[in-house]
């Protein structure tokens, strides 16, 4: 693909999201505050999906894997 096509098909993208979201209607500046809050929703999504996802997803494992048939510590302690 070369760099023409690139750009036609990128610009094509962002006539879509404008009309899509709507904001086509909007002033310059109304696109601008527009964009600022939703960059900002998604990047704080992006961060929390990036900070917690990981803790949650490794205690949602050691409790199923506390249902399916693992024996929690304090029982192998008490056998030991």
């Amino acid at each position: 693909m070369n760099f023409k096509n690139m750009r036609e098909y990128l610009a094509w993208l962002y006539y879509q999201y404008l009309l899509i979201t709507g904001i086509y209607v909007l002033e310059p500046w109304e696109k601008s505050i527009f964009n600022s809050v939703l960059f900002s929703a998604i990047a704080m999504v992006v961060y929390t999906s990036y900070v917690f996802v990981p803790i949650h997803m490794r205690l949602a494992l050691e409790f199923f894997s506390g249902i399916i048939g693992g024996q929690p510590e304090s029982a192998m302690a008490l056998m030991n």
